[in-house]
């Protein structure tokens, strides 16, 4: 039996302990934080202008009038293909990211990478870089280090009750919920969704971490399909690099083996040993390894953003090609030839539909009833949406190539008012009168015809008018 066959199907974590690292990719990293922080907690709080019947907040998910605001858009629940749109172009980025640059995403703009990024850099704050929190964690329980991880995570409680509170403000007007939460009269579903957001950050940005990415993300598993040897990522140059060794001997790669870039790596990985699922391509390590090279006197980008298939060109002396080489390629362009057609497409509908919309559904049971006069008449239930932020009167009409007449159930006229942003149910009848001409057909088309008499907007939908009977 092998030594293998003995080890257990699961093991401890093993901490890990990020040392601080500067370079254009942790600034870079640090900006990316700051805007998606900033965008995240500060969004609820915008103001937006739609009217005096409308909710003035930038972006809103009403979930008790079903609708979402985002600034000038408006999306109805019958309009759920514009998400359903937003989330296949979200996809299809994802695939273009990917399978250009490997996975970004995962190493700047996931929440977390972004979360666990302020984790650890209130850890640092509190408890020293590297070596320190190394000492720390190996010292025994004393006064100090209690203080120093109750203080931590206090720090990690707060930012994750903020965490929890913001998303909430997204649901609700954000002031007025605001209040009520701070009066203790917000309702029940709020304090759960806080409390649940408010415990998931806490644990996966404080203790979980890489764990979340390795075992709870589908993500690392998926991008083997994405990428390929033309995939640039975060890479080691191998045939640059070895052998290595601390000692400086003749024929010696650049690597001294410093483990700068094992040190800095927030999965604990060494990129040295090639690909792996843990890497999230943060690229801090290039960071490192650039500052240990540049102390050295030796070139720069010993670790690096390189494609496999131009690490095997360079190994045999020849040049690596373009970046935009990389980039354009057919998969990328097909990728982002789709998500472009989609995103037009999405532009277009949201410009071309109108503030009024009407659905006509006409009662099957009966199909058709004959009057004492012998007028036959139809019904049919019409429902009317009206988009605008005020009350508007909508005039009903229809056409026909028969002679067919519309009347409005609970009113003489033919003209209702539908208030403002809801929808309006109007029974209609239509009849076809007995002195009509002789005819054989027992199906008449005709359309219904609503108008704005405000604005002058007209809309139609075409139904069936069944039963005509002969003469």
């Amino acid at each position: 039996m092998s030594s293998s066959d003995n080890q257990p199907l699961y093991a401890a974590r093993e901490p890990i302990f990020p040392r601080r690292v500067k370079g254009f990719y942790r600034n870079l990293k640090w900006w990316v934080m700051a805007i998606t922080l900033g965008i995240y907690y500060l969004t609820p709080w915008i103001r937006w202008d739609r009217g005096p019947n409308l909710p003035d907040q930038a972006v809103l998910i009403d979930m008790a009038h079903r609708r979402f605001y985002f600034f000038w858009i408006e999306i109805w629940p019958h309009e759920f293909y514009f998400v359903a749109g937003l989330l296949i172009m979200a996809g299809l980025g994802l695939f273009l990211f990917t399978s250009a640059l490997g996975r970004v995403w995962c190493g700047y703009t996931c929440p977390q990478t972004v979360w666990t990024d302020l984790f650890i850099l209130v850890e640092r704050w509190i408890e020293g870089d590297r070596n320190a929190r190394v000492r720390l964690w190996n010292a025994d329980w004393s006064f100090h280090k209690a203080r120093l991880r109750i203080t931590k995570w206090t720090v990690w409680l707060l930012i994750s009750l903020a965490t929890g509170g913001a998303w909430v403000f997204y649901f609700a007007d954000a002031p007025t919920l605001a209040v009520s939460l701070a009066t203790f009269s917000a309702p029940p579903i709020a304090w759960a969704t806080i409390g649940v957001l408010t415990a998931t950050t806490f644990v996966f940005g404080g203790f979980m971490r890489e764990q979340v990415c390795n075992y709870m993300c589908p993500w690392p598993r998926i991008q083997a399909a994405m990428m390929d040897p033309e995939t640039l990522t975060v890479a080691y140059r191998e045939w640059r690099g070895e052998p290595r060794g601390k000692k400086r001997i003749e024929g010696a790669g650049d690597c001294i083996d410093c483990m700068a870039c094992v040190n800095v790596c927030p999965a604990g990985i060494d990129i040295r040993e090639g690909q792996q699922m843990e890497c999230i391509t943060c690229a801090l390590c290039i960071d490192a390894c650039d500052d240990v090279m540049e102390r050295i006197g030796k070139p720069r980008g010993l670790i690096d953003y390189l494609a496999l298939s131009d690490q095997e060109e360079e190994a045999k002396g020849k040049p690596a090609k373009k970046l935009w080489q990389h980039v354009f390629r057919f998969r990328t362009i097909l990728y982002t030839t789709m998500w472009a057609a989609i995103g037009v497409g999405l532009v277009f509908a949201l410009f071309i539909r109108a503030d009024i919309e009407m659905t006509v559904a006409p009662v099957r049971n009966p199909t058709y009833v004959t009057l004492s006069d012998g007028t036959v008449r139809n019904i049919y239930d019409i429902r009317l949406l009206n988009k605008n932020g005020e009350d508007r009167a909508f005039h009903l009409s229809l056409t026909s190539d028969e002679i067919l007449r519309i009347e409005l159930e609970g009113t003489s006229e033919r003209s209702i008012v539908v208030p403002a942003n809801e929808t309006f149910l109007q029974r209609v009848y239509v009849s076809a009168r007995p002195i009509d001409p002789a005819s054989t057909i027992d199906r008449t088309d005709l359309r219904f015809w609503v108008e704005d008499l405000e604005s002058g907007e007209r809309a139609h939908k075409d139904a069936i008018f069944n039963g005509r009977p002969e003469q």
